[in-house]
């Protein structure tokens, strides 16, 4: 079966939790955040939980799992924390927790903010991955890094992918 079969086979709608990692931020004005769920739901999702959490492996790890278990997304967007910082520890928290990771979720994004960014993209770590039944996108914590993986890469994509995850 051929990648638009498997395409139309995907749900159209699934349940989405956004993550913002920040030492600065709080739900109020987490803008990126906010961007997504928006977007989210303008696509046609249903957003179950939209939380701000610090930046340490502890507290990323112990949101990932409380927010997997329960409301327990079809897909979690995490933004924030992918920088190369020795506060940016969204990688090191969540990469490790992978059973499958999308390995050319990464490079593509890289190229893709090269065109925007030049050569400044090589600062991001964004990475995504399958934990659990749930897909997990890391992103940089700026909009506009925001605006371009969920635009370009992850919604338009987000029912495939999942319903690869379904027929396990």
């Amino acid at each position: 079966m051929g990648h638009n079969e498997h395409r139309a086979k995907g749900p159209e709608s699934l349940t989405i939790g956004v993550l913002s990692i920040s030492t600065t931020r709080s739900l109020e004005d987490d803008v990126s955040g906010r961007w997504i769920a928006q977007r989210a739901t303008r696509e046609g999702h249903r957003v179950v939980a939209h939380e701000v959490v610090t930046d340490a492996v502890s507290a990323i790890r112990a949101a990932l799992a409380r927010l997997l278990d329960d409301p327990n997304p079809q897909a979690l967007i995490l933004t924030g924390g992918t920088g190369i910082t020795p506060k940016d520890v969204t990688f090191e928290a969540v990469r490790p927790l992978f059973a499958k990771e999308l390995t050319a979720f990464g490079p593509i994004f890289a190229q893709l903010s090269f065109e925007e960014i030049d050569s400044a993209a090589l600062l991001s770590r964004a990475t995504a991955g399958v934990i659990g039944r749930s897909l997990v996108f890391c992103l940089p914590g700026s909009l506009k890094a925001c605006q371009l993986a969920c635009k370009a890469l992850i919604f338009p994509e987000l029912g495939h992918m999942y319903g690869h995850i379904r027929e396990a």
